[in-house]
């Protein structure tokens, strides 16, 4: 190959010329997109490196009518769950020039506030992580016509990241139930939340299965609602410690939860697993500190995987489709058979 002349700035008709390639194949190329085979997207790097041409972003933006941004609504900030489904898209929107925007929808009238507002329009696709809308709400969404991405919840026309959480709950309370526990009880959601959030009855639903299964009768003051934090984790476990008959063993909806309930069994001076089983959901980073047994779920991964979908749905057209992302049960110090 060899560099034209230096007199003027070099653009990608120059790029496409030196590699003997189209324009598109020059963008697609240095975007990072798929369908380019590794030997041309070589072939356009070294001529851009030859011609030293960097592509102008703000004219991209203006010749394709993109603002290279993606909102994320979610319904809080500061829990670890959203945090790191937010890490994991960022990341993946980051490597493909794309900035995330982070809206907050929490309650339902900010969420209507939200989307009735002009915030949410000008970026180029959208994800939604555990935002429950009306079916009017999804319709305004799918009308501002950009790509949406949502991880936990299914709505028609939306490209979905969703987990079994039905099967996270049976298979849970199942490995409890194997171990020879009786008493179980779950901590959780209220199943009445406001916010449409489903994860809590989904998982609530599993466990019924998995005692129903085998023929355990379910004890209604096990079942205690809560929120998906370790205070409320501590604080319920504290209920179900004074109970007459309490449990030999827990289900935790969260792991962040059962960190609480694993502080209040030993701050009454039981022990885990020897007087009570706790059993977690996520696989939180400290899980593997506190030894809990978990279902694990690679919250990363869900963030990592809808951005990489509302970028494809972005740049390609492509139809909606459901992604289920895989769990799977960790066994460590915090479970055994009672005694």
């Amino acid at each position: 190959m060899n560099a034209l002349s230096n007199d003027r700035r070099n653009n990608i008709e120059d790029v496409a010329r030196e590699a003997r390639v189209s324009t598109a194949t020059v963008s697609r190329a240095l975007r990072g997109m798929p369908n380019v085979a590794p030997s041309t997207r070589e072939r356009v790097r070294k001529a851009a490196r030859l011609l030293e041409y960097r592509a102008d972003p703000t004219a991209s933006r203006l010749a394709s009518g993109r603002t290279n941004t993606v909102a994320m609504v979610v319904p809080i900030l500061d829990g670890w769950y959203f945090a790191t489904v937010m890490a994991g898209a960022e990341g993946v929107l980051t490597d493909r020039g794309y900035e995330l925007l982070v809206f907050v929808a929490g309650d339902e009238e900010a969420r209507s506030r939200l989307i009735m507002s002009s915030r949410l329009r000008g970026a180029d696709g959208m994800i939604l992580v555990d935002v429950a809308l009306t079916e009017a709400e999804a319709g305004t969404l799918l009308q501002l016509g950009g790509p949406i991405v949502s991880v936990g919840m299914e709505f028609g026309g939306f490209t979905s990241v969703v987990v079994d959480d039905v099967e996270i709950g049976r298979s849970a309370t199942q490995h409890l139930v194997d171990l020879g526990h009786i008493d179980i009880a779950i901590l959780g959601g209220a199943g009445d939340d406001p916010l449409g959030y489903l994860v809590p009855d989904r998982r609530r639903e599993g466990y019924r299965q998995a005692l129903d299964k085998v023929g355990i009768a379910r004890r209604a003051e096990l079942t205690i609602d809560g929120t998906f934090s370790v205070r409320s984790g501590y604080e319920t476990m504290q209920e179900l410690l004074a109970l007459r008959h309490p449990p030999t063993a827990v289900f935790s909806m969260s792991d962040e939860m059962a960190f609480g309930a694993l502080k209040a069994i030993r701050d009454s001076g039981l022990s885990v697993p020897g007087d009570i089983s706790v059993v977690g959901v996520d696989d939180h980073p400290m899980s593997w500190v506190m030894d809990l047994t978990t279902v694990q779920q690679k919250v990363a991964g869900h963030g990592a995987l809808a951005g990489r979908l509302v970028l494809d749905q972005i740049e390609e057209s492509h139809e909606p489709l459901r992604q289920e992302a895989e769990t799977s049960l960790i066994i460590r110090g915090s479970t055994a058979p009672p005694r």
